[in-house]
């Protein structure tokens, strides 16, 4: 079996009118055929989870349920764990990465979801939290601004579903390029992605990345990084980054991470 898609999202993706990253994801999972679970745990919001379940019901999937974790020991009841064995996609909402992690993070949850995608084609996605959450380093919080400084942003485990990048959301929105530039500072062997609202990085099993939404993606290729002062900055300082890559991608432009190769969107000629 191959690796399911992974997909994160830079949150408040369109959810009325032109839903073309939700109905993406559906269709990926297996549309009329799909069974989605819904993970609200991020959001403390009760309503969060089954207004998901409509809209996804809406837009045809076959199946759809919410699976509210809301203690570590729900992620071990079986009836929940047997539904998420069969699910074609799963879709993490958004509010608080930190309680994902710590609510379902080292559980049979996190480790279904791992190893699931890994080798048994489910496709996950996540908006907000629940696209931090996807890499093996995640953001749990940080600062504003343009400028990395090397208090500027705090890590923590992720869920691990890849190595090969950190996700950071909301990016133009809430001014976040200084505390990515900040994470990659510290080890720049994964590549860097910054979503817009409304906005989704379609990672296919190969690595390939495709944009989807009405935002950008900024990606950071550290890959050739010369020099990093984050070992020697003192609080507050700015931190010194040389030669990093930095594309950004809109609608249809895509990135393949192994060989850190940027692509414009594709034009037709008529």
């Amino acid at each position: 079996m191959t690796r399911g898609y992974i997909i994160p999202i830079g949150g408040a993706e369109e959810k009325i009118s032109n839903r073309s990253i939700l109905k993406k994801f559906l269709q990926i999972s297996g549309g009329k055929d799909a069974r989605i679970v819904i993970i609200p745990t991020a959001s403390q919001l009760p309503e969060t989870g089954p207004r998901y379940v409509d809209i996804f019901s809406e837009l045809g999937a076959g199946e759809c349920v919410s699976l509210p974790f809301e203690e570590r020991s729900d992620c071990e009841r079986k009836d929940w764990l047997e539904i998420l064995e069969n699910a074609t996609g799963v879709f993490m909402t958004g509010g608080n990465q930190l309680r994902l992690s710590t609510t379902i993070g080292g559980t049979s949850v996190s480790e279904m979801l791992r190893d699931r995608n890994n080798s048994h084609g489910l496709h996950v996605a996540g908006t907000s939290a629940g696209a931090s959450i996807m890499s093996e380093h995640m953001i749990a919080y940080g600062d504003e601004g343009i400028v990395p400084r090397c208090d500027m942003v705090s890590l923590s485990p992720g869920f691990g579903l890849t190595k090969e990048c950190i996700v950071d959301q909301h990016f133009q929105q809430r001014n976040r390029l200084g505390r990515l530039l900040a994470a990659l500072a510290f080890n720049p062997r994964p590549i860097g992605i910054g979503l817009d609202e409304d906005t989704a990085a379609f990672i296919d099993p190969h690595d390939h990345l495709e944009v989807v939404g009405s935002g950008a993606i900024t990606i950071i290729d550290p890959s050739n990084m010369e020099h990093s002062s984050m070992d020697s900055a003192r609080t507050s300082e700015p931190v010194t980054v040389i030669g990093i890559g930095l594309h950004i991608l809109g609608d249809g432009c895509s990135f393949d991470i192994p060989t850190r190769k940027a692509s414009q969107r594709a034009t037709s000629i008529s």
